[in-house]
Formats: structure tokens, sequence, C-alpha cells
């Protein structure tokens, strides 16, 4: 059996838990994603930038077919499952195949008060969204930082960032900043939509 990981390169990145949808439609991934298939086999989905693909993957499990097309094309419904290193890439295949590292985070966990806080700046923000602020009992909380970034159409850089960052603790900080940082803007602009909609001037 080999060893080696069928690797995705995508312009997206990938958290453990969160869903992603795709349409295959090259011939080396409809190959590729049969073989998962056939052999009930995880791929890896790792970011694109500028020609490279990025050191840190995660692992997508196929949990639906949607359609199958008459030329092989296929929708398909993945879920990120654990993060990988890419220790060395394989090209003897038409897709792109890779040794990997899975990695674990370090022991630890985030204080009380900063889950407390960390949830509260996400209910607020998917409040300003338009949408509805999940329930802390709703959310598991042993992968609380994927979860809260997986749920947001956040920046790919930091992402990419949490995907390789070896501690939820560190990681829920570095949400906490991120949150901070974006709700002032966020505010604002509803305060300006409310303003203009509430005055017969929106535009």
């Amino acid at each position: 059996m080999s060893t080696l990981l069928p690797l995705f390169p995508l312009d997206v990145v990938l958290l453990p838990g969160a869903a992603l949808p795709l349409h295959v439609f090259e011939p080396r991934y409809k190959e590729m994603i049969s073989e998962c298939l056939e052999g009930k086999r995880p791929f890896g989905v790792v970011r694109a930038k500028e020609g490279e693909v990025a050191e840190i993957g995660c692992t997508a499990e196929i949990t639906a077919i949607t359609k199958r097309y008459d030329d092989g094309r296929m929708d398909i419904v993945t879920e990120g499952r654990e993060r990988f290193e890419v220790m060395h890439l394989n090209q003897e295949r038409s897709f792109l195949q890779a040794e990997v590292m899975y990695l674990h985070d370090e022991p630890g966990t985030a204080t009380r008060q900063e889950i407390e806080q960390v949830l509260k700046l996400h209910s607020e923000i998917m409040g300003l969204a338009g949408a509805e602020p999940e329930k802390p009992s709703e959310i598991d909380q042993s992968r609380l930082s994927f979860h809260l970034a997986g749920s947001l159409p956040l920046d790919l850089d930091f992402k990419q960032t949490l995907l390789g960052t070896k501690s939820e603790a560190e990681r829920l900080r570095a949400i906490i900043s991120f949150f901070e940082a974006i709700l002032p803007t966020m505010r604002r602009t509803m305060h300006v939509r409310r303003k203009a909609g509430g005055n017969g001037h929106a535009s």
C-alpha cells in the first residue's frame, strides 16, 4: 500500500471539521477522486498560491457525491479531517502526491475567559453579518478555533497561519485579536447602512 497522500491544490484553506463542496472536472482530478472513492481514502487539500503549494494542508474525507455527470465530472462534498505537513512532493502521477507528517496539538487549553470572549465576539460578527449566532452548546469545544474560523469568510493568510499553529490556546488568542481588529469596521458599516435605510437615502 502506498503511503503517499494525493493532493488537490486549491485557492482555499480547508480547516478540520469544515465542509468543502467541490466540482471535479479536470481529468487528473477525476482520476484521483475516483481512486479515493474506490479505496475509501482521503486526499489532501493544500493552498495553491503563485505556483507554489503551502507546506501545511488538511485531509479531506468525501462525505457525499451530490451529482455525477455523463462525462465523468462530479459534484462532491468533503469535510476537513487531519492537518499535515508536506515532507516531500511526488510528481510521478498525473496529479500531485506527497509524503506527509500529520500534526497534533501540544497539550494545554484556553482559559474559560478566553473561550467566553471569543464566543461573544463571534456571536456579534455573525449578527452583524445577518447570520444566526450559534449556541455555545452546539459547538464542539475541542475544535473551537477551527469551527469559529471555518464559519466565516476570513482572510486566507490568517486561516493558513491558524492551520499550522499547534496550540488551541494560541489559535483562540489569534482569533480574538483578529475579531477585535475587524469588528470596528463592521460596526461602522452597519451603522451607516441603518442610518441610510432610516432616512430614505440608502444607496
